[in-house]
């Protein structure tokens, strides 16, 4: 119960942006912290009623605008199939048109337009009715909503005046265009969800829903209406208490639900209890607090990936470092380390240090937790908490400089916002690990389990899978079987893997006599001297690229044949390969005698291969750099 006590709590810090549209900075979609009973539907048409109650206008709704915050009973939260349960203002035409049957509408044992009816009746006619509310009643209860659509071309009917279904050609000869409803429906035009406003030409009123008064007048309504009180497992109190709990969690949607039991077949309480109530009780009040934070978090931190959830917030919902972010995303706030060779561990923890302590002041406690969850659903109508955590700042920050800084490495795949690739040193993305160690075309169930299984190595200091390091290792040794890009982002993110094993830096060790380090330098001197050999305008493979995966596993005998190849370009080179030439001379020299063989290559190689060619990549910078400056 504690993360629900925890999401609870959020809600209560955060009653201030209850029903404020916010907007989501990459593609301008509209989302809220709900009220309590309400929730939101995706709307089909706009009915504009004057304050009289009579029909004004009418409009289809345009998708990007279609999402709707409506109230909601607990019926009509978890309605499904034939079960009539209406929504207590906005609605679909089934619910909503009294003239419903008259234009070919079927109903099947309860009239839908009579239970909707009379619960809008109801609340407009109890002491915490709202006027727009009165209007719109005045309005719904004539039973002419689909005939003042059809007379306002919203709705197409055939020529038997019955709503016509899926748009067909045939209906060409009635109407010279497609009717926009059409464009904007996914099944048949009965199933349109209407939405209802007031319309007021002595003043602009707002939309009856993003209205707060309007929202208070159903939840004052509504909380008459609850259940008798029991005790709440999650705050000890004694409320009102409900066994009907929210879904669309994920999206408008979603059908899974976190807490459910409906099933009384026998199954879901094993002889153990007689009922729901038995196993938990949880108020009303709380179910619908802790619902409502949890979608809101999602639409507005969440990272979603094959319909599993990864979500990290605090109970101030100030925004933080998510576990599963690369280092470069965790410092966009401040400046770029600069990228040389005396960047290091120690450097960039400092760096980590000064960007996380600027998270801290932020955030309104300095005793504010931490919270991590993972929720996914197996079935349509199951969701799971498949992994939560509940942390001190401190100590989640001191785990996040930890991983940031351990497992690091120097970078070139990230772009900036003007679409130039930037070099960053830190930790690869749990994503971006996926795709390393899988490939880019990876199916999506994949990448989330990694990312699963790769949180607990983050906030709680776990090593990590070695399946997931070997299959990098493995792929970055063959790098034929892709393109360079995807090759170099690879190699960069297997080093990083590697070396929060290894713990190695990545400015070149000269002094290092570890065999596969050694061995890794060769190779990387090798692919340098071919290169330089054969010019920019060459753009294949070099011998040493291509016998790579051989090299990994038979370094000894692929050498050979690697070396006999470099002949022709040390020629080629003439005095300026000299030094290439003989730094391979000095390696080889350091190696003992008895290492120089045929047993595969550790992961070390690819750190001994990345650091070896980074030197002579910045070695070549500084020599061009002279030149210019001697010209």
């Amino acid at each position: 119960m504690s993360w629900l006590l925890h999401l609870y709590e959020t809600y209560e810090a955060n009653l201030d942006r209850v029903g404020v549209i916010e907007k989501k900075k990459y593609n301008e979609q509209e989302y809220t912290l709900l009220p309590i009973s309400h929730t939101t539907q995706t709307a089909h048409i706009e009915v504009l009623v004057t304050e009289e109650g009579e029909f004004h206008f009418a409009t289809v709704v345009d998708k990007s605008d279609a999402s709707t915050l409506i109230p909601c009973t607990e019926d009509s939260a978890s309605r499904a199939g034939s079960k009539v349960a209406p929504y207590p203002l906005h609605d679909k035409l089934s619910y909503a048109a009294g003239d419903y049957t008259a234009y070919g509408g079927e109903v099947k044992k309860e009239d839908p337009f009579s239970a909707y009816i009379q619960q809008l009746g109801d609340w407009a006619s109890s002491p915490y009715a709202h006027p727009k509310v009165q209007s719109i009643y005045t309005y719904v209860r004539k039973g002419c909503l689909i005939q003042d659509l059809v007379r306002s071309n919203i709705l197409a009917v055939d020529t038997n005046n019955k709503l016509i279904g899926k748009w067909d050609k045939k209906y060409t000869d009635l109407y010279r265009e497609k009717p926009a409803i059409f464009s904007v429906l996914a099944g048949e035009q009965e199933s349109a969800f209407v939405r209802f406003t007031v319309y007021s030409p002595q003043q602009q009123l707002a939309k009856v829903w993003k209205d707060q008064a309007v929202y208070d007048s159903f939840i004052h309504y509504y909380n008459d209406k609850l259940g008798d009180e029991r005790l709440c497992y999650v705050t000890g109190n004694q409320l009102p208490a409900t066994s009907k709990h929210a879904n669309k969690i994920r999206n408008a949607a979603d059908k899974a639900k976190l807490i459910s039991a409906n099933d009384t077949s026998g199954f879901t309480y094993r002889g153990r209890f007689n009922d729901s109530a038995e196993v938990a009780s949880i108020s009303y009040d709380v179910s619908q607090k802790a619902h409502n934070a949890l979608k809101w978090l999602i639409q507005r931190q969440g990272k979603i990936i094959d319909q599993r959830v990864f979500l990290v917030w605090t109970n101030d919902a100030q925004e933080i470092p998510a576990p599963e972010e690369d280092t470069l995303a965790v410092l966009r706030r401040r400046p770029l380390v600069q990228q040389r060779k005396s960047v290091t561990s120690d450097v960039l923890a400092s760096e980590l240090a000064k960007a996380l302590g600027g998270y801290k002041n932020e955030l309104a406690s300095s005793r504010s937790h931490v919270n991590l969850l993972i929720l996914d659903s197996a079935t349509t109508g199951r969701m799971a908490v498949l992994y939560y955590r509940h942390m001190e700042q401190q100590q989640y920050f001191e785990k996040l400089i930890q991983w940031h800084s351990t497992c690091a490495w120097l970078h070139r795949y990230r772009k900036d916002e003007d679409g130039n690739y930037v070099a960053f040193y830190g930790a690869p993305a749990t994503q971006d690990i996926a795709y390393a160690a899988y490939g880019s075309r990876v199916n999506d169930k994949v990448v989330k389990g990694l990312m699963e299984r790769l949180l607990p190595c983050i906030v709680d200091g776990r090593a990590i899978p070695t399946d997931i390091v070997n299959s990098a290792f493995h792929r970055a040794s063959n790098p034929v079987s892709m393109d360079k890009w995807e090759w170099e982002k690879t190699l960069s993110i297997t080093c990083a893997l590697l070396n929060k094993k290894e713990g190695y830096p990545v400015a070149l060790d000269k002094e290092q006599d570890d065999r596969s380090y050694l061995f890794g330098r060769l190779l990387a001197v090798a692919d340098v001297l071919e290169r330089r050999a054969l010019g920019s305008d060459e753009a294949r493979s070099s011998n040493a690229i291509r016998y790579m995966n051989s090299f990994s596993q038979h370094p000894e005998r692929t050498w050979k044949t690697i070396q006999a190849s470099l002949q022709p370009y040390q020629a080629r080179l003439g005095s300026k390969g000299y030094y290439l030439s003989g730094l391979i001379d000095d390696i080889a020299s350091r190696f003992k005698f008895d290492d120089f063989n045929n047993k595969p290559l550790t992961g070390k190689y690819l750190l001994g291969f990345y650091s070896q060619r980074h030197d002579l990549f910045q070695k070549k910078d500084k020599q061009e750099q002279v030149e210019e400056a001697v010209e």
